[in-house]
């Protein structure tokens, strides 16, 4: 399953679910700008967020919408953009929810579409969950950071962005670790960003 692409391919079947025959329909449906219609259209960028609108607003099944696999509505169903129907998939979908997911390349943040997940796998403390794909490495973070503390974050450092060990020491300092072992360093608390605190990560290559 690739969800870097596909894109195109989705929006074609967000059209058949919908009912739609125009694009410009469909971003009036969706609450989305044309512009960015167009982008994920030309960039062929996989909108997870759209899939999981569009099966919980018309039931069609998500592994339809995202792939094309087997059929679009259970038991041969009908869509109209009106008539809104209620499949086996709602209440699987209540448990769904679209995280943002962002990549940190050469030093630089980018957002990097969307992760779908279980409500279940993420901690209910998190105010502003995001998924920072690190190394290929997913991480579940928190991007509301209102006190640096001990712990896993995405941080800032003379324009560079990374994932490091920090530690608060006496005064007002930071002890800076790579999370993979290597050398460390002391810093002030203003001389680096934080930008989200890590909780966990996902498991990958399994």
């Amino acid at each position: 399953m690739d969800f870097n692409r596909g894109g195109q391919e989705v929006i074609k079947r967000l059209l058949i679910a919908y009912g739609f025959k125009t694009r410009q329909a469909l971003c009036e449906q969706l609450g989305a700008s044309t512009s960015t219609m167009s982008t994920r259209w030309m960039r062929d960028i996989f909108p997870a967020d759209w899939v999981i609108q569009c099966a919980m607003e018309t039931g069609a099944s998500l592994e339809w919408l995202s792939f094309g696999k087997g059929e679009a509505f259970q038991n041969g169903a009908e869509n109209s953009p009106n008539e809104y129907k209620k499949t086996a998939n709602d209440n699987a979908m209540g448990d769904v929810v679209a995280v943002p997911r962002k990549k940190i390349i050469d030093g630089n943040l980018y957002e990097s579409n969307f992760y779908m997940l279980d409500k279940a796998m993420l901690p209910s403390h998190l105010s502003k969950p995001v998924i920072i794909l690190d190394d290929e490495i997913p991480y579940v973070a928190d991007m509301k950071t209102d006190e640096l503390s001990d712990g896993t974050w995405v941080v800032e450092i003379e324009g560079k962005t990374s994932i490091k060990e920090l530690t608060r020491i006496p005064v007002g300092r930071v002890l800076v670790a790579p999370i993979s072992g290597g050398q460390s360093f002391e810093c002030g608390i203003n001389d680096l960003k934080p930008l989200a605190k890590c909780h966990y990560y996902l498991m990958s290559n399994v």
